[in-house]
């Protein structure tokens, strides 16, 4: 009898799960690899159409042109590039006239984060939404909803001049940090609350407990919940913060102090 010790096998569903896994993770790698190729050929066909045809004089020949390039391209590489797609790839170029930038931005967008941008008109306001959607990795739904809820204007950064808003969204793309314009909002918007007519502070915050998913949502990226009613001690005299978070982004405990009415100085005290 062969008294040799036979080797120990791997555990044959732990091994098929790492190799799941791996197959799982190169696929993904490949449909976001394949579908950046593809966002940066639709804007270099969109450039290209744009300066290299459109320019000038050639401007009034841009409908015969459209149609021509279409119906010939259709017909050897199917609908994706018919007459309505380059159109929209023109469009694509742009409102994002700096390559580098939608390199930058295809590591974490896709065609149809691009699709959602092109419609807004003032370019700070796109260059946020695209910002912010590449930072925090966005969905595709939740940038549209973030667009509807107009996101941007409930920033402080908003109501900053132009030259701020756009240095402060050049830092956040060279570093990927949110400064405290990017992150905090004015007004919320708290209608998921379900809140009546006539609700007092102590309904306020009950509220918002129960909730506490979708306020963490529109209080901003970064946000954690830390504690209600928080006791401090100031100068031996006890004092309770309504709802206590720390923002991760920020690196800082913000408190929420919930009052009805306009603001009183007194508040910040």
């Amino acid at each position: 009898m062969d008294d040799t010790p036979r080797p120990t096998l791997p555990h044959t569903n732990d091994l098929l799960a790492d190799i799941r896994t791996l197959i799982s993770t190169a696929r993904a790698g490949m449909v976001r690899a394949v579908n950046a190729e593809l966002t940066l050929l639709y804007w270099r066909i969109g450039r290209r159409i744009h300066v290299d045809q459109m320019g000038g004089h050639r401007a009034r020949y841009g409908e015969v042109l459209f149609k021509r390039i279409a119906r010939t391209l259709s017909a050897e590489f199917g609908g994706s590039f018919g007459e309505k797609s380059l159109r929209r790839m023109v469009q694509f170029s742009i409102a994002f006239a700096d390559e580098q930038i939608v390199v930058s931005l295809l590591r974490q967008l896709s065609w149809t984060h691009f699709i959602a941008l092109i419609p807004l008109s003032d370019p700070l306001k796109r260059d946020f939404y695209a910002q912010m959607a590449s930072t925090e990795g966005w969905s595709v739904r939740m940038l549209r909803q973030r667009i509807d809820s107009m996101l941007y204007e409930r920033t402080a950064l908003s109501s900053q001049p132009e030259q701020t808003i756009a240095n402060e969204l050049s830092a956040l793309r060279r570093n990927q940090q949110l400064s405290p314009g990017l992150v905090l909002r004015d007004p919320y918007v708290l209608d998921f609350l379900g809140l009546k007519d006539c609700w007092d502070e102590q309904e306020l915050e009950g509220a918002i407990l129960r909730e506490m998913q979708g306020f963490l949502l529109e209080l901003g990226a970064g946000f954690s919940f830390v504690a209600r009613q928080k006791r401090i001690q100031i100068d031996d005299d006890d004092f309770h913060l309504d709802l206590l978070f720390y923002n991760r982004r920020l690196r800082r405990l913000v408190a929420v102090e919930l009052k009805i009415g306009d603001f009183k100085p007194a508040y910040k005290g």
